[in-house]
């Protein structure tokens, strides 16, 4: 099964979820509809947090789905959804337009290539920079494999961008020092569909989130998959501190503790026209930034500081 097709079978499973009659409220009296949706790079995560707050509380309905985090933007603030899910900051105008942001999770957008790669194994001892990243996804000087680790190798760069509007997209324009619009590329919608065309083409490369460049399961890069180790120091090695893609838990350290550059690393924010009342929906992300945080980790993300946590609360008149 590809990723694209498990991702299909993922959203339609929670969209079953949501659907029929409405639920009686449990013990507790509460009782409701909550509605998210945007950004790939939260959909796991907000899929595992309605699970466990539906345990909780029986009579609570929530329907998560995924589609970038321009959908996710546009829908709150057409307060078509309770919670955009939104994997960058905000714009200006997005603020002026009465967008509320909690920070709920922060993972990393990653360069992808394929195991087949003809330099592949140029590429893990000595990685790929900064600089010949937006030559490669920006400026096109860089157009062979062998320009990038210094050989002959005359293996065209087949470049792969997002089409959506997205966090991913623009999270990664903004390490390289432009917009999502600059990038230069094929167009794939989707996370999953990037990470396939990637996994198909032996030339390729692209971005993902973390989230679907490995495996939940399993920790490791999906199949044909692996990421491009960034040559953060640009000395023309990968230093053993530089070296932690071999697992999603060595990226997640790395981005703990700052070996991995934000950006690309970033939060990840539900997002809501102002703050919000409804008090099912005010319980469900109070229980997201509290107690929700342990599966952060569990899930392959990183919880968010305890200071933003709070200031989150503040917003809600929790604290």
């Amino acid at each position: 099964m590809t990723m694209a097709a498990a991702a299909l079978i993922m959203a339609a499973a929670a969209g079953l979820q949501s659907c029929g009659e409405k639920k009686q409220a449990g013990e507790d009296g509460l009782s409701g509809e909550i509605s998210l949706s945007g950004a790939f790079a939260l959909y796991p995560l907000a899929v595992q947090w309605a699970n466990d707050f539906q345990a909780l509380h029986p009579g609570v309905t929530i329907d998560v789905s995924a589609g970038g985090a321009g959908k996710g933007i546009t829908d709150a603030l057409a307060q078509v959804v309770d919670f955009g899910m939104v994997s960058r900051e905000l714009g200006e105008a997005e603020i002026a337009n009465g967008a509320i942001g909690f920070a709920v999770a922060k993972d990393a957008v990653v360069p992808t290539i394929n195991t087949g790669n003809p330099v592949y194994a140029e590429l893990k001892k000595h990685g790929v920079t900064r600089q010949q990243l937006i030559d490669i996804f920006l400026t096109q000087k860089v157009t062979k494999w062998g320009q990038v680790v210094g050989n002959n190798n005359q293996r065209d760069i087949s470049v792969y961008v997002r089409s959506d509007a997205c966090g991913a997209a623009e999270t990664w324009a903004l390490y390289l020092g432009k917009k999502q619009e600059d990038l230069q590329g094929t167009a794939v919608f989707g996370d999953p569909g990037l990470a396939e065309a990637v996994q198909k083409d032996v030339e390729g490369i692209g971005l993902n989130n973390i989230g679907f460049a490995y495996d939940i399961a399993t920790g490791k890069p999906h199949p044909n998959l692996a990421v491009a180790p960034i040559d953060v120091n640009e000395n023309g090695q990968i230093d053993p501190e530089e070296d932690f893609y071999a697992t999603k838990q060595g990226v997640v350290e790395a981005i703990k503790d700052g070996r991995y550059p934000s950006p690309p690393a970033r939060d990840l924010y539900f997002v809501s026209k102002g703050i919000p009342t409804n008090p099912v929906v005010i319980e469900f992300l109070k229980y997201i930034l509290t107690e929700g945080q342990a599966a952060n980790e569990a899930q392959g993300y990183i919880a968010i500081p305890q200071e933003k946590l709070d200031a989150s609360l503040q917003k809600l008149g929790i604290k």
